[in-house]
């Protein structure tokens, strides 16, 4: 039986970038989204490949703004491929200093600080998210708009203070394609609904890449391209 084809798509990610190494220990971030239960069907079914030395466990932050956040009915999926997700709670909202307000940044920046702490106390060497190319682009409209920054999310990350790198294995996917997949897998998808969302910079970004590839993957992949073949004689 052939693979869907968004494993191909991923693994020539893990391969370009040397996510998946002999040995590995990966920690998954899971949101309950379709972006990360995608990751996590990937990994289980990396699992079963003949090529497969690395363990890695699906961790789910559980917050006091948003409790039972991930469905039982995407647990018992899950369960059906094997993984067993593991629930760890963060007070997010009792950490806003005065004078601040809780937003999606703040929200997003704790949770991944969590992964960090629960990822080198437990011994894992690296962490999995679930940003695909749609993710990265979007970024780097942000940053050029806003900061005047060429940055993005990197497919690899190797911190330099921790013995721990950031991975994210869906770098070459789009939505589209994670949207196609998911509906095939029949996914029951959970989305943040809290009070405190605050995205407009993200769908305003959105909107943008939208407009400048009219949705077309191919136009997608040769902005990503584009970050790894700069001709700094043609620029400032």
């Amino acid at each position: 039986m052939s693979q869907p084809r968004i494993y191909s798509i991923i693994d020539k990610a893990v391969f370009d970038y040397h996510m998946i190494e002999d040995g590995d220990r990966i920690l998954v971030g899971a949101s309950g989204g379709k972006d990360s239960t995608a990751l996590i069907q990937y990994f289980a079914n990396r699992m079963r490949r003949k090529d497969c030395n690395f363990t890695f466990t699906a961790l789910h932050i559980e917050n006091d703004f948003a409790p039972g956040s991930m469905s039982d009915e995407l647990r018992e999926l899950m369960k059906s491929w094997g993984v067993e997700v593991t629930d760890y709670f963060v007070d997010v909202k009792n950490r806003v200093k005065e004078g601040f307000k809780m937003s999606c940044y703040w929200c997003s920046q704790q949770r991944r600080n969590e992964l960090v702490h629960y990822a080198l106390r437990e011994g894992y060497n690296k962490i999995a998210l679930g940003h695909h190319l749609d993710d990265i682009l979007e970024t780097l409209l942000m940053n050029m708009l806003k900061k005047g920054e060429l940055s993005t999310m990197p497919p690899r990350l190797n911190y330099e203070k921790y013995p721990l790198s950031l991975i994210r294995p869906l770098c070459y996917v789009d939505v589209q394609t994670i949207i196609e997949h998911a509906e095939s897998q029949g996914y029951i998808n959970t989305t943040c609904t809290c009070t405190y969302q605050d995205n407009s910079g993200r769908k305003d970004a959105r909107a943008r890449l939208e407009a400048l590839t009219k949705g077309d993957r191919r136009a997608k992949e040769m902005l990503l391209a584009s970050l790894k073949n700069i001709n700094r004689e043609y620029l400032p």
